[in-house]
């Protein structure tokens, strides 16, 4: 009841997301309607903003007003009864405190109207842009979903239902028809944003009358008003322009040494790193003991890492192969300069991926690169922050893979791309 009482006075009612149609079950209009009454009598106070206690002021104008009255004759020519409110010029508190009407104002009072027979066309296509609802009897949920499909598109519903297999059965009929459903249970109603206020990260819009398609939502509605322009070049003149590394642009390899500017990048301040600034791991081999250490250490013994046959018998695996986190385990080992350094801490590990097999006899090695560097403030607490990003690579000779990750350092953050190699053994005792 407050989410109807709310989408119907806010704003007097001239949102997009406002609730046009209250589809409740049959039986229950008359308590609905009740129910709301006393809500506005308790809650709803129309007049001048500028005056103490007004909690709904005018239309945006005269015009809307008046606009607003023709659309709610129209329903009513349609067969909608008024069970609240009225089209005459409601009291209201003038700006100074005083009450009385004012006809040369845009006030509307809230207007609940009512129909027996719910499928009337024109409840479902006429907007009153304004403090408008009508209220909607259904028997069923078939029913329900039916009246919801009529509005030919809609912003938004809201489903009040603790039941998971009516949300499932409602969802399945109306998700169509609908730019965002929200279902609001016993858990979720006091904390809900409410039927008009997504969250900032959801899209927002609609299909059909709605608007088409999807409009703005969270850094979206940020975006919409920035111009964006692609720009295509080679990988050196992409770092160039956008200050972040693109693979088979210049790279400075370190030697590995701990001094001088080809030394490991983790050996590094902000001040001295360079986008591009690069280390090639060493290679190492992986073998069946170390898949099988691995196994009973940490408990995972799926069948992939320690059954041969039925291994081989999934067409996705060649036969056993080594753990995912035993491989991402290995590459932050590659990669990492174990002494004390500029680098505070290393993350990000959760977003690197192998997606082809690493078998026993294959090496794994990773090649770093710094990809971008942040810039943030100084504190009291860090002599020199910021968040670089790069990339590492893992490469096999026989299937040459690429994964990708995510990792922030404090203050150096890297962003590795792992390639994976497969051991030539076998190729090598042929030739």
């Amino acid at each position: 009841m407050k989410q109807l009482l709310v989408e119907l006075t806010t704003k007097a009612g001239q949102k997009c997301t406002a609730i046009r149609r209250a589809i409740v079950p049959a039986g229950t209009v008359d308590a609905v309607v009740q129910a709301l009454g006393e809500k506005i009598a308790e809650r709803v106070v129309i007049g001048d903003p500028h005056a103490e206690g007004v909690t709904m002021g005018p239309l945006v104008s005269v015009a809307q007003r008046d606009e607003v009255v023709r659309q709610v004759e129209a329903l009513q020519a349609a067969g909608g009864a008024l069970l609240l409110g009225d089209l005459s010029d409601p009291e209201i508190v003038r700006a100074d405190g005083t009450k009385g009407t004012a006809s040369e104002g845009a006030f509307v009072s809230p207007i609940v109207l009512g129909f027996d027979d719910a499928t009337t066309p024109e409840v479902h296509d006429i907007e009153a842009f304004g403090p408008v609802t009508s209220v909607l009897p259904y028997g069923d949920l078939a029913e329900a979903a039916d009246l919801v499909a009529r509005g030919g598109g809609s912003l938004v519903t809201s489903v009040a239902t603790s039941d998971p297999a009516v949300a499932m059965q409602l969802m399945e009929r109306i998700g169509a028809y609908n730019g965002r459903v929200l279902f609001l249970s016993r858990e979720n109603l006091r904390t809900s944003t409410g039927h008009g206020a997504p969250v900032p990260h959801l899209v927002h819009g609609g299909p059909g009358r709605a608007g088409g398609g999807e409009e703005l939502g969270g850094i979206r509605s940020v975006l919409h008003y920035m111009q964006r322009t692609a720009v295509q070049g080679s990988p050196e003149m992409l770092t160039a322009l956008t200050g972040v590394w693109h693979t088979g642009a210049t790279s400075h390899p370190s030697t590995g040494s701990g001094t001088g500017v080809g030394r490991h990048p983790f050996r590094k301040s902000l001040a001295e790193l360079r986008i591009g600034d690069q280390l090639a791991s060493a290679s190492r081999t992986v073998t069946l003991d170390d898949i099988e250490t691995f196994a009973h250490f940490t408990g995972d013994t799926f069948y992939a890492h320690m059954d041969e046959e039925a291994a081989a018998a999934n067409p996705f695996f060649p036969g056993r192969v080594a753990h995912g986190y035993l491989l991402v385990s290995w590459a932050a080992g590659l990669f990492v300069d174990p002494d004390p350094g500029p680098v505070l801490a290393n993350y990000g590990l959760e977003n690197l991926r192998f997606v082809t097999p690493v078998s026993p006899g294959d090496e794994i090695r990773v090649t770093l690169t710094a990809k971008q560097i942040t810039r943030a403030r100084p504190t009291s607490t860090a002599r020199c922050a910021g968040t670089p990003r790069s990339a590492t690579r893992a490469t096999s000779s026989s299937r040459a893979t690429t994964c990708s990750r995510s990792s922030r350092k404090r203050p150096l953050a890297l962003i590795p791309v792992v390639e994976r190699a497969r051991a030539q053994r076998e190729r090598d005792e042929t030739q």
